[in-house]
């Protein structure tokens, strides 16, 4: 008896299907499936916010430059201010002479230990002239200082007291200078020898600190510090009880404005 064999009721559709249209009976194998993961927690691309970086550049170009116009514009306005009022009042800084300045006492000792004593008196006489028509200067206290004109050593001090100023005005500044002090520095103890031995005498420097306020009619400008410095003076000790009279004849005063920011005078 023959064994008969069916074919399986599920023939292979890719199998077949392969087969035919290739012509060739035997079996072909395919290339899996690519499959596509999602990944939940992957973020979708964004485009970067050029925009807004473009404005904030403009707004701070726009700043600058209105910041420098309102700048510019302050400092024209300041000028044309300050052009007005030139031409209206001409102001002028006052003038100062030192008038007289007699050496009524002038002693310099040596101690045992190099040290140095020097005591000094002297009158001082200073002429202050107003030459403006239209302003007045406001004095605060005078703080006066006398030195050598060589190495700046300290030969007497003294003050004035406040006062006004009228315009076109001449005040006469008198004012008692002394020290007592102790001079410890070898070099400015030789120098001031070395002077007293000159036939012309010592070379001196008179210099007054004070701070003065401009009025413009019924205007009071802000304070201001300032620093008058007379050189050309030449002054020796006295012979006996009469004081000797300093030579005066070449002096020179020039004024200055002591401007102070923070911590730094100009």
């Amino acid at each position: 008896m023959t064994d008969r064999v069916y074919p399986s009721s599920k023939p292979n559709g890719t199998t077949t299907a392969a087969a035919t249209a290739n012509g060739v009976g035997g079996p072909i194998n395919l290339p899996p499936a690519k499959s596509q993961l999602y990944n939940p927690n992957r973020h979708p691309y964004r485009p970067q916010p050029t925009r807004r970086r473009r404005s904030r550049r403009s707004c701070l170009c726009l700043c600058c430059f209105w910041s420098t116009a309102l700048i510019i514009i302050l400092l024209l306005l300041a000028t044309i201010a300050a052009s007005v009022v030139y031409v209206l009042y001409q102001p002028q800084r006052p003038k100062f002479t030192v008038s007289a300045l007699r050496i009524a006492r002038f002693n310099l000792t040596s101690a045992a230990d190099d040290t140095s004593h020097l005591t000094s008196l002297l009158n001082l006489t200073v002429s202050a002239k107003n030459p403006n028509k239209k302003l007045a200067f406001l004095f605060d206290p005078v703080t006066i200082t006398t030195t050598t004109a060589s190495n700046q050593l300290t030969i007497a001090n003294g003050s004035f007291p406040k006062f006004t100023f009228n315009p076109k005005n001449t005040t006469l500044i008198r004012s008692t200078l002394s020290t007592s002090s102790q001079i410890s520095d070898t070099e400015s103890v030789n120098s001031l020898n070395s002077d007293l031995k000159k036939k012309t005498g010592v070379p001196l420097k008179i210099v007054m600190d004070t701070k003065v306020v401009v009025k413009m009619d019924s205007l009071k400008l802000k304070k201001v510090g300032i620093r008058v410095s007379c050189s050309g003076i030449h002054g020796l000790p006295p012979k006996g009880k009469s004081p000797s009279v300093a030579s005066t004849s070449e002096a020179k005063c020039k004024v200055d404005l002591r401007i102070k920011i923070w911590k730094w005078t100009f």
